[in-house]
């Protein structure tokens, strides 16, 4: 008995069970034994999943306006194994068959046997990931959820919070966590640290903190033995793999710049000498939001090197009594490891190896243009309220994001639902609003929410030349 479960879509945690014969996937529900109505970018008659001569499963695309998406690469015809990810549209299914044998379940490297994608698909969508990239992003399902009861058994509640710094862990970015004293934030990203086994240090910033006590210094020591003076390079607080600057916006800019020139580098040059910091490293910058006075803001172009901007929010009501029960009391348990710093590294590599569909990219790039009010793109609200919107690198982060947000939960294939759940973090600093929107109380988080609404992902319009040059070819 074969089967295909809904990880994605409208029927979500739905299972759809075939013994024999063919399925077909679409829109049509005269003709289709899985219809998706609801989905504009399917095809009345989608994709179809039957048995071979030599009764082997296979997936075909029954030239589809959109194409059908295996393992994240667009496809033809294409034998299935156990595991396979199937996208059509915005659902994806896991296809099992129950009567294949145990050791046809794992994986082998889908670039092997998976056909070149097509134009719509991009021409360099392939999947680099080996079996062992595989196999690892699988057990990041499982993984995640001990990550959150481990984190839990410190942190109540906050799970978007948590869900959004593994997010930027693995993409390899950098995070601003804004949010009011007493909130746990020193305390959320220490745990953190220690459920993925990195070193944690955090800094203080003051007024008078110096470059050199965030980076290190050179001091001049005498050797016991020879009695000969030499300098001597002793490590600052940044070299460590997790960095909490607690209220970076209370240190002077030239301090500022020292720690975010490490961030971009991840190097720390002390005269003729070049530091290489440890992998992985993640800064962590907190900001209060309502105390300014005394401050450095941190200007646009500095702000733009961090990936996320996350809020950290009250809890709620049951939360919140849980917590002051909690911290009352004699200390509770402490959190164990889930995955170590080897493990961080190579999701972060594995982030980089997983393709995105055309149909993806499109949907971010029209999202970030969106936000700029001298774009034709640019809805009528941009151009009323927004001053500056934001630049290609929140593009990259945007696609960056969705593939960390896609392997958190174990899949490998991305969907615009994915750049959705990033637009908040990714967007919201990079959009400075005018004077029109501070009158009326307008600020970017309001903006982008409308334009999460507003902004469609691409339609078929998108691949008609594409569809009638292919068109042309085969009448050729």
């Amino acid at each position: 008995m074969a089967s295909l479960l809904v990880t994605q879509g409208q029927f979500e945690g739905q299972a759809f069970e075939f013994a024999e014969g063919e399925i077909v996937i679409g829109r049509e529900k005269e003709s289709c034994g899985i219809t998706l109505p609801d989905d504009s970018k399917v095809s009345r008659q989608h994709a179809r999943i039957a048995r071979n001569e030599e009764g082997v499963w296979c997936l075909a695309d029954l030239d589809s306006a959109n194409g059908t998406m295996l393992n994240g690469e667009a496809i033809s015809v294409v034998p299935l194994q156990q595991e396979d990810v199937i996208s059509i549209g915005s659902s994806s299914f896991v296809f099992r068959d129950d009567a294949a044998p145990a050791e046809e379940s794992a994986p082998e490297p889908v670039q092997e046997r998976a056909p070149a994608p097509s134009p719509k698909s991009g021409s360099d969508n392939k999947i680099l990931a080996s079996e062992d990239d595989l196999k690892l992003v699988k057990q990041m399902r499982h993984s995640m959820d001990d990550i959150r009861a481990e984190v839990g058994k410190i942190i109540i509640g906050q799970t978007d919070v948590l869900d959004e710094i593994l997010m930027c862990v693995i993409a390899g970015g950098h995070a601003l966590l804004i949010g009011l004293p007493g909130l746990a934030k020193t305390l959320i990203v220490n745990t953190i640290a220690q459920v993925l086994d990195m070193q944690f240090k955090r800094i203080q910033f003051t007024p008078d903190l110096m470059p050199s006590d965030i980076t290190g210094t050179e001091i001049l020591e005498t050797d016991l033995v020879t009695q000969q003076k030499e300098f001597k390079f002793m490590q600052g607080p940044i070299f460590c793999n997790m960095l909490l600057a607690d209220e970076i916006n209370r240190t002077p800019p030239k301090t500022q710049a020292a720690l975010l020139e490490a961030m971009q580098e991840k190097q720390v040059s002390v005269g003729k000498e070049v530091y290489t910091l440890d992998k992985p490293f993640f800064v962590l910058a907190t900001q209060n939001p309502i105390e300014q006075e005394g401050t450095y803001p941190l200007p646009e172009a500095q702000l733009d090197r961090f990936m996320f901007n996350i809020f950290v929010n009250y809890p709620e009501l049951d939360e919140e009594i849980e917590v002051i029960t909690r911290t009352t009391m004699t200390a509770g348990a402490k959190p164990s490891v889930v995955i170590d710093k080897k493990a961080v590294i190579h999701l972060q590599q594995v982030v980089r190896k997983i393709p995105v569909s055309q149909h993806v990219i499109g949907y971010a790039v029209n999202l970030v243009r969106a936000t700029r009010p001298s774009d034709a793109m640019a809805p009528e609200f941009t151009k009323k309220y927004v001053s500056t919107g934001a630049g290609p690198r929140a593009g990259q982060f945007l696609v960056l994001a969705a593939k960390a947000r896609a392997v958190l939960e174990g899949r490998i294939h991305v969907s615009c639902n994915d750049v959705r759940k990033a637009a908040m973090p990714v967007l919201r600093h990079r959009i400075l609003t005018n004077f029109s929107a501070d009158s009326e109380g307008i600020d970017s988080v309001a903006i982008v929410e409308r334009l999460l609404t507003e902004v469609k992902e691409p339609g078929d319009e998108t691949y008609e030349p594409e569809q009638k040059a292919s068109k042309k070819k085969k009448k050729k």
